[in-house]
């Protein structure tokens, strides 16, 4: 009798145990994301069992990395835009000398508008930084304006404007950095190759002209032009964009050491990336 009593106790403190232990170990069950993990399903007698296959979290780019320039991808694209170029240094002596046009009058020196147009590569080197090589056709020079020196004359309005037209094809290599997403910043060096040198002089009188000719002044002029260039822009999402920069010309013009005159450009415009 006692060993009855002693033997159905000892049944029921195992059972005990066993449900304490199957509680516990459910509830100490989790998945790698700390989430309890679901009670497996029974399996009927004499199935094999499989192990299943376990799956990182997926981890997402930002939706902006395009903007960024955090996307791994080469993109290429094409740029236009407002040239609005000058000369400095001996820029008023060189024209005029190589044009053969040196008036004793006033001399008064302003920027000559233009245009420039080509296209570029951008290649990603991490999340905010991109090496864009580019080939840009570019429209560059000066407008010097000579007026008559005699006071007594002014009524005539004679004037004599002297434009340098000269035309290069650029070849810069820019880094380009991102500080937000979209706004970016870059700079570089560029070679300029010389496409067209020329001086038009046109005289003018009572605002009629009277006069005009062009002297084609490449052969005096250095074929390669090296610069220095910076500036800012804007990537939108859907591929277009705007910047604004400036060309700092190192190479002094006249191939002939005669005179120093250094091109300098601010540019504004659009560009597509695709």
């Amino acid at each position: 009798m006692k060993f009855s009593r002693l033997s159905g106790g000892l049944a029921a403190a195992c059972l005990l145990i066993s449900a304490f232990a199957g509680s516990a170990s459910a509830q100490g069950a989790r998945d790698a994301y700390g989430n309890p993990k679901a009670a497996p399903s029974p399996r009927p007698m004499g199935s094999t069992s499989r192990r299943a296959p376990s799956y990182s979290k997926p981890s997402y780019s930002n939706s902006n990395s395009s903007s960024s320039g955090a996307n791994s991808s080469v993109r290429f694209g094409f740029r236009g835009g407002l040239n609005v170029a000058d000369l400095q240094g001996d820029a008023v002596q060189s024209f005029t000398t190589l044009a053969g046009y040196a008036p004793d009058g006033a001399i008064g020196k302003s920027m000559r508008p233009g245009f420039y147009a080509g296209i570029y590569a951008t290649l990603p080197l991490g999340p905010s930084f991109a090496i864009e090589p580019g080939i840009t056709y570019s429209e560059k020079g000066a407008v010097l304006t000579g007026t008559l020196p005699f006071p007594a004359l002014d009524f005539l309005n004679a004037k004599v404007t002297g434009t340098a037209r000269l035309a290069y094809v650029d070849v810069p290599v820019l880094a380009k950095v991102f500080v937000t997403p979209g706004f970016y910043l870059y700079a570089g060096p560029q070679a300029s190759f010389l496409v067209s040198g020329k001086a038009r002089v046109d005289a003018s009188v009572l605002g009629f002209s009277a006069y005009k000719q062009d002297f084609d002044v490449s052969n005096q002029l250095r074929k390669v032009d090296f610069a220095a260039v910076a500036g800012l822009g804007y990537q939108f999402d859907n591929g277009l964009g705007i910047s604004a920069g400036y060309d700092y010309g190192l190479t002094s013009l006249d191939a002939g050491n005669r005179f120093q005159a250094y091109n300098r450009v601010a540019k504004v415009g659009l560009n597509y990336s695709f």
